[in-house]
């Protein structure tokens, strides 16, 4: 990220003195085990890929469609289902006890009937057209996204008519990204462009690239910090530990929404400059366990991270017409679902229970580490 030295240094040296420590952090694991069949003839389905939702966590089945997933950490996971000529499943759990769990998976043959993967040379303009536009909206437009690449652009198909940009792909997504260090197989279940609205269901399983030097796995991890910083984990961290204001992050409540995603207000509305401090201490309500929490707020939030400012890519993406002032970074987000149940490491139990605009929209597949990624403190 392109950022002030001045304020880099200072949120670096913040979380180098342990401002955010895990609170409530456990070594206990799980054993995560469990058997995959089809649901209408009940035989084991071989060859399946289950894994932990945006992690480094995965396995596939064996002949008996049996499967393992080892030194699970405790809190709010998604473990993800996923074969071809099958309907993808999943379960969102919330681990509390360091034991064995059994979950068992029965998938429906998919009525998607995929046809023969056509070779890059083959396709036509429009197809290469069209996945320029996915990778932009999908992998990004910041300078992460420019060293970030899907190897088997051939997998995915697309439909643009009536205002509507849809994708599907007929295996997952091989992505590398060489500015983080990952590679990650993406499977995609959906994807949706709208004027208004980006939106894709699918999970990621992460894999850490093999550093061909010392200076090239120093500069993944400033790049994975970077990426942490002014993040929606790293602000939950700092709303779990009370830091929140400490960390540079500023909350309000805004009363006008308006439609384009970058720049969410409608300037139009007499409303659009208005926003109300959002005391960040009443954001966060006890679960019904320790360490747990509910992450509640009425209407739109906006967060201000004071530690970065707006980059060019970002004001090019949002249509923005400032140049010569950009402001620090600025998001807003709204509870889909409810209040959104939080684990002690910031996960939410339902992944997609809140809605992004603004930079955490912005920021999509190549600026988000897998759920593993801490900075050391």
């Amino acid at each position: 990220m392109m950022t002030s030295r001045r304020f880099l240094t200072f949120f670096l040296l913040t979380l180098a003195l342990g401002v955010l420590p895990v609170l409530g952090q456990s070594n206990a694991r799980a054993l995560i085990s469990g058997q995959v069949v089809d649901a209408e003839t009940k035989q084991p389905l071989p060859g399946a890929h289950v894994f932990i939702a945006g992690s480094m966590i995965g396995t596939v089945t064996d002949v008996k469609g049996n499967y393992d997933l080892h030194n699970v950490p405790m809190g709010a996971h998604r473990v993800y289902v996923s074969m071809l000529g099958f309907e993808p499943d999943f379960r969102d759990i919330m681990l509390r006890v360091g034991k064995d769990y059994t979950f068992d998976f029965e998938l429906k043959e998919s009525i998607l009937e995929v046809g023969e993967i056509t070779v890059e040379a083959d396709r036509d303009k429009d197809w290469k057209k069209r996945l320029e536009k996915f990778t932009k909206m999908f992998i990004g437009e910041t300078p992460n996204a420019l060293e970030t690449s899907i190897l088997n652009p051939e997998v995915l198909d697309f439909e643009d008519k009536r205002g509507s940009f849809t994708a599907v792909a007929s295996a997952p997504l091989i992505i590398e990204n060489r500015a983080l260090g990952y590679r990650i197989q993406y499977f995609l279940k959906d994807f949706e462009s709208t004027p208004s609205r980006v939106k894709y269901d699918g999970e990621g399983l992460y894999e850490e690239m093999e550093a061909e030097s010392e200076e090239q796995a120093k500069h993944w991890e400033e790049k994975r910090r970077a990426a942490f910083i002014g993040s929606f984990r790293h602000f939950m961290l700092a709303l779990i530990a009370g830091r929140s204001e400490a960390q540079g992050f500023k909350t309000y409540s805004r009363p006008s929404v308006g439609g384009n995603a970058g720049d969410t207000f409608n300037r139009s509305s007499a409303m659009a400059d208005q926003r109300f401090p959002l005391d960040p201490k009443n954001l966060l309500k006890p679960g019904e366990v320790e360490n747990e929490y509910f992450l509640d707020f009425e209407g739109h939030m906006e967060i201000v991270f004071m530690g970065e400012k707006e980059e060019e890519s970002y004001l090019d993406w949002s249509m923005r017409p400032e140049r010569s002032n950009p402001r620090f970074q600025t998001s807003w987000t709204f509870l889909d679902h409810g209040p959104a149940l939080v684990d002690y490491k910031g996960d939410t139990l339902d992944p997609y229970g809140l809605v992004f605009m603004g930079y955490w929209a912005f920021e999509r597949v190549a600026d988000d580490p897998p759920k593993e990624y801490r900075p050391r403190l």
